[in-house]
């Protein structure tokens, strides 16, 4: 098993101050107890939803997320003196030289491990990895900090005499695995083939994905085509072709030279296009016979977009894998998007434990019985336009209580319960 247990975040972009967001359920009474997955010492939410107004900072948790898997999977390629990725909250002269700091919590094939990693632009100023037992007590991996690497020799034993072969800018933990270590590279596969952080806004580069999968029948495929069946898109079956390169699979108006630059390019070279059935019906609504679509020419955006985040969403599902999506609901139906989270959170349709964890503007969530109360967080920015991460049930409603389970949640985010909602002036007369 593997999953997503806490991650934190402390001076990215507009996330100044340390800011938590768990998926460790809370004790409370009367919400979906489904949601959660129970599996053996380990319990944790399936699906987590941010909510909060445009430029509140919801982006930049599932980007802070992104940043530290890159810098796990491609600190095996950097050289000495190469620039690390460093985006510091820049509102606060103090915060311009302290380094970005994330820490993850995550169970990776049924262990238990936190790690931390800090760095400014130039070098890796702390990295910590520590073991959970699981009787509760805490095994230090290795430490790393400004007086040196030091390796726990007799749970660690893959580190020792690499110590002083990494580079200030590069991860111990990625020289470790590039040498063979056990650990390290089970936690490094984790981030390559586990954790996924995708766009709802920029979904093209998913497509290859998802008519690979539907291509080859890989695992998840048949799911997909009958999600596709009970969403009603239009289409009553889709398929995938694999032929080659045909001039006649470019736009009519694509100018002259980027038309010779791609049957330059593409020549000899092997697609995957996707086709869709469609109905031809008589006068009186029977149908008769059927056509082929082209699916990229004829197909909506909403439907090209939900076909792009097809492919990941069902192999995460069959996999029992996490993935973090931005603006889940972009393009996307209320409805639509409330299927797709009913997915994750059904235990039968979601047997192997996979996450889901997203940002959305969709109210209708809220009111659906979908979400637990702590399944929902919320980003608004302060004065000094700091990110403010919080989950609902920090809440405490001006009466003192707590926001309820069976309360209109929605129309209370509406109406600025909550917080993390625009604040729009009125005109002046």
């Amino acid at each position: 098993m593997d999953a997503l247990l806490s991650f934190t975040v402390e001076n990215f972009r507009s996330i100044c101050q340390r800011k938590t967001i768990s998926f460790l359920p809370t004790a409370i009474k009367d919400d979906p107890i489904d949601n959660i997955v129970t599996c053996g010492n380990y319990r944790f939410l399936r699906t987590a939803a941010i909510y909060g107004a445009n430029s509140s900072g919801k982006s930049n948790m599932t980007r802070a997320m992104s940043a530290m898997s890159r810098m796990i999977l491609t600190s095996v390629s950097i050289n000495d003196g190469d620039r690390l990725l460093y985006e510091p909250f820049i509102l606060n002269d103090s915060n311009q030289d302290t380094p970005t700091r994330c820490e993850i919590d995550i169970v990776v094939d049924n262990i238990h491990y936190y790690y931390i990693l800090a760095n400014n632009a130039k070098s890796i100023v702390e990295e910590v990895l520590i073991r959970i037992e699981k009787n509760g007590s805490n095994t230090k991996l290795f430490l790393r900090n400004s007086e040196g690497i030091g390796v726990n020799e007799k749970h660690f034993h893959e580190g020792e005499g690499l110590e002083e072969r990494t580079n200030d800018n590069r991860l111990f933990l990625s020289l470790v695995g590039q040498l063979g270590g056990s650990i390290s590279n089970s936690i490094i596969q984790f981030f390559r083939d586990k954790f996924n952080v995708l766009s709802g806004i920029e979904t093209g580069g998913y497509q290859m994905f998802s008519k690979h999968m539907l291509n080859a029948n890989l695992p998840g495929c048949l799911d997909m085509k009958m999600f596709f069946s009970r969403v009603k898109l239009g289409f009553s079956d889709i398929t995938a072709v694999q032929r080659d390169f045909s001039v006649t699979d470019l736009p009519d108006d694509l100018p002259n030279e980027l038309r010779k630059d791609l049957i330059r390019d593409l020549n000899g070279k092997k697609q995957i296009k996707v086709f869709t059935t469609h109905g031809i019906y008589d006068e009186m609504g029977n149908r008769k016979e059927t056509t082929t679509f082209n699916f990229d020419d004829m197909e909506s955006e909403g439907t090209k977009k939900l076909f792009d985040m097809a492919g990941p969403f069902f192999d995460t599902l069959m996999n029992g894998n996490i993935l973090v999506v931005d603006e889940l609901d972009a393009k996307m139906h209320p409805l639509i998007s409330l299927e797709i989270i009913s997915l994750f959170n059904d235990p039968k349709r979601n047997p192997h434990g996979a996450q889901l964890i997203f940002t959305t503007h969709d109210t209708n969530l809220l009111s659906s019985k979908q979400l637990r109360r702590d399944q929902i967080w919320f980003t608004e920015k302060d004065e000094q336009e700091r990110t403010d991460l919080y989950n609902m049930m920090d809440i405490v409603l001006p009466d003192g209580s707590k926001p309820r389970g069976d309360g209109n949640m929605e129309r209370n985010y509406i109406r600025g319960r909550y917080g993390a909602i625009p604040y729009i002036e009125s005109y002046n007369d």
